[in-house]
């Protein structure tokens, strides 16, 4: 059964308490859904057409020139463009969203890669492989070198995304005991390379691992 009420219609004429944007555009969502609940065309009626109006005067008495705020959108675009999704994706999860599971393990093999660089491990000396595993979960992204073993991952608790752990070569896959640190650290490259090295005792860089002898 289709119905209409006269709220829509007062509140359009006079939208006086109507100041912020979040209000305006409530206003006019609700206008909106009454007009449908009704049977009405909502791109007609005199109502949602007055509070759309509304809506923009409140948002031309905000902010800059559209020349300013289209600029400082640009910017924003420019600046989350350069900048790693890990930290927002950690904190927001990956489960059940395939999408953000993509964009997890896309970045967290970049993320481990800038790490390489910064441990100044030669191309061919490591592997960076993942695993994605179930829907329910993060999966891993893995560097493996032969002194060390890096796992990128969600599911352990906040400020243990990244586990590290020394080894002996690249089929090596228990090694010694686990460190964690946050993600945060991870995208800090050349601090987290030296924390590593430190932790770990690893071979300066340019020196050769020490190897065991049989």
């Amino acid at each position: 059964m289709s119905y209409d009420i006269a709220f829509r219609f007062q509140q359009a004429l006079d939208p006086s308490g109507l100041e912020t944007l979040p209000a305006c555009l409530h206003a006019l969502i609700t206008a909106i859904k009454d007009c449908r609940n009704a049977g009405k065309p909502d791109e007609a009626d005199p109502a949602v057409i007055l509070l759309a109006r509304h809506l923009g005067a409140v948002a031309a008495g905000l902010g800059e020139s559209d020349t300013v705020l289209r600029r400082a959108c640009m910017d924003r675009i420019a600046d989350m463009r350069g900048k790693s999704a890990l930290a927002v994706l950690a904190h927001k999860g990956v489960s059940y969203d395939e999408q953000a599971k993509k964009l997890f393990h896309s970045d967290g093999r970049k993320a481990l890669k800038r790490l390489a660089e910064a441990l100044s491990l030669a191309d061919g000396s490591y592997d960076l492989r993942s695993n994605k595993g179930g829907i329910a979960v993060s999966g891993e992204i893995i560097l493996h070198g032969e002194e060390l073993y890096v796992q990128l991952g969600l599911g352990m608790g906040t400020g243990r995304e990244v586990m590290f752990r020394r080894v002996a070569g690249r089929k090596d896959y228990c090694g010694d005991r686990n460190h964690w640190a946050a993600i945060g650290e991870l995208l800090e490259p050349d601090r987290f390379a030296a924390r590593i090295r430190r932790d770990l005792h690893l071979t300066e860089p340019g020196t050769p691992p020490l190897r065991l002898v049989a």
